[in-house]
């Protein structure tokens, strides 16, 4: 599944492990012992979300784009 929505993959020191968060998805977070794990278990949790979405009836998030980003921090 192809899909546009951001992750943002961070160490965690009280963890150890890399925390990905899903923000267009209220946030919701995974993690994984390896950056490339933790990239793996976030596709897999943006597919299962966005497969429950879909089935509960409720209207997907809008992509963030980095262009909308870019605004947003140099205002």
């Amino acid at each position: 599944m192809t899909c546009r929505y951001s992750m943002l993959i961070q160490w965690s020191d009280e963890d150890q492990c890399f925390v990905v968060t899903l923000p267009e998805f209220d946030g919701n977070k995974t993690h994984g012992d390896t950056y490339e794990e933790a990239a793996r278990n976030a596709q897999d949790a943006l597919e299962s979300l966005i497969e429950s979405y879909q089935a509960e009836g409720y209207p997907l998030p809008a992509p963030v784009s980095f262009s909308a980003n870019l605004e947003k921090t140099v205002k």
